[in-house]
């Protein structure tokens, strides 16, 4: 059972930060802190929008939550599998070992530098939260 604490604290803490994003409505204003990029200077950076996109996630408006945050929602679900594969290894008793060579380091980077550009630019607007 030692073996399972991480991955079900994990999760533990994860749900609560989901449960507390899903019962406090980050469409109310006052509730949450403006992203600072878009304070300064107008721009949307590439997590605005996430809060928006957690709670439309919590529930179960998956359009909505697309809509604020695609790359968001697609981390909430990377985020689900590589947890269900520790969750596996680490009742295996087998160690979680994520090994990325840099190139899929710079493809995120590149993912999201892009995403971030073109959810700022007038085509792009179907993107921005």
């Amino acid at each position: 059972m030692r073996r399972l604490a991480a991955p079900l604290g994990t999760l533990a803490a994860v749900a609560g930060a989901f449960a507390y994003v899903g019962a406090v409505d980050p469409n109310e204003p006052g509730h949450y802190p403006v992203c600072p990029l878009l304070r300064v200077t107008g721009a949307f950076c590439p997590g605005c929008g996430g809060l928006r996109s957690a709670h439309a996630f919590v529930h179960g408006d998956l359009g909505a939550a697309l809509s604020a945050n695609a790359v968001a929602v697609v981390g909430y679900v990377l985020f689900a599998a590589v947890w269900v594969l520790w969750l596996v290894r680490s009742w295996r008793g087998q160690p979680l070992r994520i090994a990325l060579a840099p190139v899929w380091w710079w493809v995120l980077g590149a993912v999201l530098l892009v995403f971030t550009v073109v959810r700022n630019l007038p085509f792009g607007a179907a993107l921005a939260p």
